[in-house]
Formats: structure tokens, sequence, C-alpha cells
């Protein structure tokens, strides 16, 4: 009688193995002989390689994204936390709402369309799991600069990617971001975010109960597209002098993945699974382990019954590929029957591949022959833990210590001159061309979407209840200090929810950052982290989950520090919403908030090669009650808008240009007002019989506020400058085509 591969393996422990090719350290691989007893198999070698990556076992970051739980806030509304594919919020009347962020970086640069389109189709998945109906994406992204050569074949690519996959699931991209720095050149950031609606009772989870139960592959079929994708391409820097690993990306299929969401949404409402999971990062690697290690018991796996699209694949590659598309449901068997016609309804393939046992081991079998025998949280969950070396980048003191000035217009003629430099620059300029390639309002629910302050949905026709989301991150404030910088994306971010009218409720997030081996990138990373923790707790909002991307550099250049903060917030009538254009003529203009004259990190600072020396620094208190004056005021501001990039003169004009009604300003220290992007900071229409009521409000939450001028006629009046609505559209709109079209 043959030997099963096991055998082998413990009867030949001296067998070289490509341990290293496959992105395990030394030390790594002789642990896994330590858990086994013995050397692995190729097959456990190649779950353990893929689990273990960075991308999948978050092994440099997971020291310090503890705090996110030692500080968490308690809310009430939060259903469930950090440790299952996304977190779920209460947002009254029995609906929950699920939301995360992800990324899709690597992939994303080397084959740019399959790469945001399955980062898209990954992220909605994530949802689908937890038993919710997808509503809605968002896509936060980065590109090297504008006019630079790889920009102009990533950035296409990655748009239509993200329009192809998210508009033939029938999903609105509401909201999202393009900045443009010349650190993101050759690892362009896809970070993607997906909502999803359920009720209560409907919620999830992702584990394997019960012996005897059945564990029911369904989707598409395995290939060789993805093998080794995410989790090897996000887990190590491109370095553009030798060559890399760079396995292939996966190739998505939205229509299949439409299918998959309504067969799956079917099964739930039936409630035929005990537990079920995506395959995603590491495919059936991680499904398997990780369904059995957040269960009570073991798992048979027999893979020769994973129906393929290419049968000369390996057992190994099987287990590695991350082919899309595809689920894993743990199903009892007197609901078998259901399930599977159910899926044959829908044309969605579904096969029995093995079942829950009353062991602590995940066996996994081929055509009869013991290939994998491990415990399964030390695939899933006891990979290696890292406390990396932490050093403050020497560029933080000597730009603290640097005398910081960049021209400031003195004329009106000047001042002209600069708003329309600053409205045409990439980073500012009107995103139509990127948006336009998005369904904004397939499923009839969005309320606001791009390029408002933040995206708001329908959640109930009935009683108009709705959710809005928003994304920030200014990874310049956040290169100067780490940790102010994500405390002021987070305040933002919750800032963006409230000028809809809605109140802020829970957070995620998706942090990117450079190689951790670099002590610097990771005090960057460790003091990010800090940063969102300290903010969450004192803004008194939960941290839902997230996602870590490291390895964002190529060869010894890391991107800036940028952790993609994402808030969800929740209004009780969406037609009560306030929107970002100004409405009509005849109202008064004022700005909420204070300034000072910082330009640090500002885009008039880089539009002049500069980025300064200091981070403002959040004021979270004033924060909170910027937030409950928007919530209290709302039904008297007749638009509202935050100030953000481009600082004041941003502000105005995006206000003026989406209904095409001008403006007459006057303004103190008009450069420096104009041009800083000091936070905290909004900017509100209202009728003038309501000037009492908003000073009234002002004075009850101390906030200062400043009268700056009205609304009407076709030109925006700044002081002594004028410029014309058309003059304005034609600098704000040229820019995209002129690039990219």
């Amino acid at each position: 009688m043959a030997l099963d591969t096991v055998t082998i393996a413990t009867q030949n422990p001296d067998t070289t193995q490509p341990f290293a090719e496959l992105g395990l350290k030394s030390d790594e691989y002789a642990r896994i002989k330590t858990i086994l007893g013995r050397r692995p198999t190729s097959s456990e070698l190649a779950m353990y390689s893929v689990m273990w990556s960075e991308h999948c076992s978050y092994k440099s970051s997971k020291v310090h994204l503890k705090q996110f739980g030692e500080k968490a806030f308690k809310s009430d509304a939060l259903l469930v936390g950090i440790g299952e594919n996304a977190g779920v919020v209460d947002i009254g009347q029995n609906y929950a709402i699920t939301f995360k962020i992800e990324s899709h970086n690597h992939p994303s640069f080397i084959e740019p369309y399959q790469g945001a389109a399955t980062g898209i189709g990954g992220i909605v998945r994530d949802i689908l799991t937890m038993g919710a109906r997808p509503i809605a994406v968002m896509d936060p992204l980065r590109f090297g600069l504008a006019d630079a050569p790889d920009t102009r074949r990533v950035l296409p690519g990655i748009v239509a990617g993200i329009g192809g996959y998210g508009n033939c699931l029938g999903l609105p991209n509401i909201g999202g971001e393009i900045v443009f720095d010349e650190t993101y050149a050759g690892n362009p950031l896809v970070n993607a975010l997906c909502v999803g609606v359920m009720k209560h009772e409907d919620i999830k989870l992702a584990t394997a109960h019960g012996t005897g139960n059945l564990v029911v592959l369904f989707g598409a079929k395995t290939g060789g597209d993805g093998i080794g994708g995410v989790s090897v391409l996000a887990s190590e820097t491109f370095n553009a002098a030798k060559p890399t690993k760079r396995p292939s990306v996966q190739v998505g299929d939205p229509f299949a993945e439409k299918v998959l969401i309504e067969c799956c949404l079917e099964i739930f409402k039936a409630d035929l699974v005990i537990g079920i999971q995506d395959l995603g990062g590491a495919g059936l690697s991680c499904a398997t382990s990780e369904l059995a290690s957040a269960g009570s018991g073991g798992m048979q796996i027999n893979l020769e019954k994973v129906p393929l699209r290419d049968p000369s694949l390996s057992p190994e590659e099987i287990l590695m590929s991350e082919s899309q598309e595809r689920m894993c449901a743990i199903v009892a068997p007197e609901k078998i029957k259901h399930f599977m016609a159910i899926c044959k309804k829908w044309d969605v393939t579904a096969t029995v591949i093995g079942e829950v046992t009353s062991g602590e081991r995940l066996h996994i079998t081929f055509n009869g022959e013991l290939i994998v025998d491990v415990p399964p949280r030390t695939v899933a969950h006891d990979g290696p833990v890292y406390n990396r070396p932490i050093k403050k980048p020497d560029y933080v003191d000597q730009l603290a210590k640097s005398t910081f000035e960049v021209p400031l217009p003195t004329d009106a003629d000047d001042v002209k001159a600069a708003i329309l430099k600053l409205i045409a620059s990439p980073n500012i300029a009107d995103k139509s061309w990127v948006t336009s390639q998005f369904d904004k309002y397939v499923q009839g629910n969005t309320v606001l979407a791009q390029p408002e302050d933040s995206g708001l949905i329908r959640i109930d026709e009935e009683t108009h209840l709705g959710v809005a989301v928003s994304t920030d991150a200014n990874a310049r404030w956040s290169y100067l200090d780490p940790y102010e910088g994500a405390k002021l994306a987070l305040a933002e971010s919750c800032r963006n929810i409230a000028t809809s009218g809605a109140k802020p409720l829970a957070v995620t997030n998706c942090l990117n950052f450079g190689s951790p081996e670099d002590p610097g990138v990771m005090w960057q990373f460790a003091e990010t982290v800090r940063g969102l923790a300290d903010a969450a707790l004192e803004l008194g909002l939960p941290i839902t989950g997230g996602n870590v991307s490291f390895y964002n550099q190529t060869g010894s250049v890391a991107i800036l520090p940028t952790p993609v903060i994402g808030v969800l917030g929740v209004i009780q009538d969406v037609r009560k919403r306030t929107p970002m254009g100004i409405p009509a003529a005849d109202l008064d203009l004022y700005v909420i908030g204070k300034y000072n004259g910082n330009l640090s990190g500002s885009e008039w600072a880089y539009l002049h090669g500069e980025i300064g020396n200091a981070s403002p620094v959040a004021d979270l208190n004033m924060e909170k009650r910027l937030v409950n004056f928007l919530l209290d005021g709302q039904p008297i501001f007749e638009s509202a808008h935050d100030v953000s990039n481009g600082g004041l003169a941003a502000t105005l004009v995006e206000s003026v240009l989406k209904n095409k009604i001008g403006a007459r300003v006057d303004l103190n220290d008009v450069a420096n007002a104009l041009f800083s992007e000091t936070p905290g900071r909004v900017l509100v229409a209202i009728k003038s019989s309501a000037t009492n009521e908003i000073v009234s409000l002002a004075g009850k939450y101390q906030i200062p506020i400043y009268k700056i001028g009205t609304t009407g006629g076709t030109d925006l009046e700044i002081n002594q400058a004028v410029i014309s609505i058309e003059e304005l559209s034609k600098a704000h709109t040229e820019t995209f085509p002129k690039l990219f079209g």
C-alpha cells in the first residue's frame, strides 16, 4: 500500500523545501516544523506560506492593532466588531449596516483593470458573507504624478475596472478620492469600500460548528488565475532593479458574482447555512482553516471534489488559487437538498467537499491520500507576530526646525490667477471624467454621491432612513506627524458625514504604508494606529474593522503614510439631507470654525514643491461640538460644505459651480484665508431670516462663526477679485480630459 504524503513527510524530515521562494523566513519554517512535529507536506507548506503572509496574517501590525480593542469605545450600536469579515452596526428600525474597506494595491499595479475589478469583487463578497445585501461601493485612490507615463497606464485601467465590475453588479458608486503624489509612482493605492444592509436576525458569521455538518464550495470553478495572488503580491516590496515574485492577478467575472449574490441572499433567507466564508486572499487555504479555527471541532476536506476550470492544477495550486466569485458554506445534512436546489435555480455550481469533524485537526485528502494534517488555528490565527524595530525618522525633526514659506497672492489679479491655478491642479480639479464611468444611481436609492462631502443611501423607502459614508486621508499631514494625521483624517470624515445631516456612528480603516522592515515606516504606522485609537475613543466611535497594506514602496522609496479612514453615519430622513452646492441667490454665507495661517500639508504648498514643517493639531473636543452644531442646525442650512483640500478657495468654487450660482465674499487676510487648510471648518449658506438662530447655536456650542458674504450673480467675487462662473468651470473641468481623455 502506498504511503500518504503526511507519512512520507514524517519519514523524510530532511527533504529540501522551497520555503523561502514562497515567502517564509527560515525561523518561520522552523516554527512550522515544531508545530507539526515534522516537516510540512508541500500542500501544508503552501497553506502556511499564504496564510502567514503579511497580507493575511498581519504579523507586523498585530502588536499595534490591539489598541483598537484596548481603547475601544463601548458602543450600543456595535453588533459585530473586529475579527469577522466586516463590522456590523445597528442603525435602528431593526436594520443593521455592515461596511468595510480593503486594499488591492499591488495587483492593480500589475494588471490595472483586473486588479481593481477584483478588489471591488472581494470587498463585496466580504459584505455578502455577513448576510447582507450589498448596496453601494466607494473607491479612495492614489496615483503617482498625474502627467507621469505610468499614471497614464494605470489610472484609466483602474477606473475602468472599478466601473466595469461595480456597474455590472448593479451597485452605485457613491464616493471616493483621487490624489496624486510622486511617492505613489509604481505603488497606486486602490482601496475599495462596500456597504451592505440586513435585518438584525440575518447576521451570518464565519464559523464551522456541528460534527457531520457539510462543507460546501459554491460559485465559480477554481482556476490557475490568482495563484498566490494578493497574499504574496501585497507582502513584498517591488524592486525595479531585480526580478520579484509577481503571481498572476485574479480574473473577475462580475456577472457570475451578481448571480452568486442573489443565490446567497436566497440561501440566507431560507436559513440554510451555519457559517459562511468567501474565498478571497489565500483562497481555500483561508476559507477552510478560518472556518475550522473559529468553530468547535475539526474539518475533513476532499480536495479532488473541488470543481476545476483547469484539471491540471496540483493540490498546492488548488489550495493557493485566489480565483474569484467563490464561497464556502457550512450546511446541516438535512438542509443540503434545499441548498443545492437554490444553487441549481441560479445556475451556481455547488459541491460538497467535506464535513465538520469532532476532532481538532484540519485534514485534507486528495484522491484518498492525506496531504494536510494541521491544527487549523496555527494556520489561520496563530501565525508569526513581530514587534519590529521602530525609529522616528530624522526628517520629522528636521522639517519641524525648518522655515517654511510659499508665495501668496498680493492683489486682485494675483488672487484670481492663484484660484484658477489651484482649481485646475489634478488634486483639486473636477473628477467627472472618472466618476462618469461609474453608475451612481442604480437601485434608485442614492441621495448624495460624488462630489458631495459624503455618499448618502436610502435604506427604507417608507421611513426614509438612510446612511452616509465618507473616506478621508491627508497623507502629507500624516507624513509630518502620523499621530495627528490619523486624528485629523477621522475628524474630517466625521465632519463630512455631519455636513450632509447624518450622525457619525462607526469607523473602518485601510492603513497603507511602506515596508514594515523599515523602522521609520513602522514608527509612522505605530503612531497612526495610536492616533486613530485615541481619536475614535475621544469621539465616541467604535472601530469595526479594516485592513493593513504594507510594502507599498519601490526599492527604498515608500509612499506617504496613508491611513484612509471611513466613517458611517445614520440619518433618520434622507429628504432632509444638506447638499454641498449653493442652491439659490440671496443667501448669507458663513464660515463655521476658526483658521490659522498654517499652510503645511496644503495643496497650495504642494503646488510650490513644499510640504511644510508642522501638521495641524486636532482639536477633537471642538470637532465634537462642531458635529453637534451641524446636526442641530441642519434644518436652517441651505447648503454645507467641508473646508479641506484646497482650503476655502476650493470650497467656494465647488459650492458655486454645483448649481452655477455665484457669490460675493469679503475676507480679512485674504490669501491665508483662502489657501490654508486649517481643519474644523465648514462653509454654510442660510436665509437671512435664520441669522439669530445660527448665532445662538454657535454660542451654545462655543463655535466661532464669521459671515463672509452672500450668494447670487454669475461671478465669484472675493474682495476685489472677480472670476466668472464660466472661467471657473473651464479651469476646473478641463484638467482630467486633457490628461487622460
